[in-house]
């Protein structure tokens, strides 16, 4: 018979700044660690089905935002809901689980959440996994720039930012550019939704909303990092993202002509279809980034 081996998997706290921050963890101790940021609407349950798969070779760290989630949600009028302030947290999350050498993982709010801590922490990045997480102005949809466009003083800006967090739209984001929906599990945009209609948290997004318009006047700051520290990097996008598209993965290879693409003719959530294509490549990617760091 065949060994099974399936990993543990710890839901976890940690005090970040008076923060009470949710993560889950999983794999053994001494294995190569990878950081998982989650996207919007959503949370670290977006890596469930991922943890599990890889859970039992490399240490998997998926931590909830402030205002996401499990993790603590101080009102607006006490914490400052702005991407600055989500990478201090993360920041500070690392510092408390003693986390200095690591890959990366960024996906949507992922993106400018990670690159701002690269950016700060260089050092302690290893590699970098990419999907559906933007850094150059050609991957922005017209949906997109609608969006960003979108900031505190423009009259109408906070109705447009609270008019997308209805269970319609937040479905529409799982299932939008999939291949075949039946594979795409109904639990994640359920949870979301229940976790958006709790009270205050939407406020919070409309919050981050307004302020999404200073991760693109980072681009220039994040492609110049990407340039010079080259981080060892896998692309992995969806095609059908409404919000992220193809060109911006592509554009990644502009300043990381080493880096490996993979494409999916999926949507904006890639895992949720397409985990079984997905799990072997990053497999191997955090294996070889293993390796070159090891011998670093």
């Amino acid at each position: 018979m065949s060994e099974l081996t399936i990993p543990h998997i710890h839901h976890r706290h940690v005090d970040v700044n008076g923060v009470r921050v949710f993560y889950r963890e999983t794999g053994p101790a001494d294995a190569p660690v990878l950081l998982l940021l989650h996207g919007f609407p959503s949370a670290s349950h977006q890596y469930a089905r991922l943890l599990d798969a890889l859970g039992t070779r490399y240490r998997l760290i998926a931590p909830d935002y402030p205002g996401f989630g499990h993790s603590e949600s101080p009102a607006p009028d006490a914490f400052p809901y702005r991407f600055d302030t989500l990478a201090d947290v993360i920041e500070g999350f690392c510092l408390a689980l003693g986390l200095d050498r690591f890959a990366l993982y960024v996906f949507d709010f992922g993106a400018p959440v990670g690159l701002r801590l690269a950016t700060r922490r260089p050092e302690w990045i290893t590699g970098l996994v990419v999907q559906n997480g933007n850094a150059y102005e050609e991957g922005l949809s017209d949906q997109a720039r609608e969006f960003i466009a979108n900031r505190r003083g423009v009259p109408g800006a906070e109705e447009a930012a609270r008019s997308i967090l209805t269970l319609e739209i937040t479905r529409s984001q799982y299932e939008g550019g999939t291949g075949d929906p039946s594979l795409v599990a109904p639990d994640g945009w359920t949870l979301d939704q229940h976790f958006l209609d709790l009270p205050g948290r939407k406020d919070i997004q409309v919050e981050l909303a307004l302020d999404y318009f200073s991760n693109v006047e980072l681009y220039p700051a994040w492609q110049a990092w990407l340039r010079a520290d080259q981080p060892p990097t896998l692309v992995l996008w969806g095609n059908g993202d409404p919000f992220f598209t193809e060109a911006g993965a592509r554009a990644y290879l502009r300043d990381l002509p080493d880096a490996e693409l993979h494409v999916f003719d999926t949507g904006h959530f890639a895992l949720e279809e397409k985990l079984p294509e997905i799990a072997p490549l990053i497999d191997d990617f955090l294996a070889r980034t293993q390796k070159q760091a090891q011998a670093q």
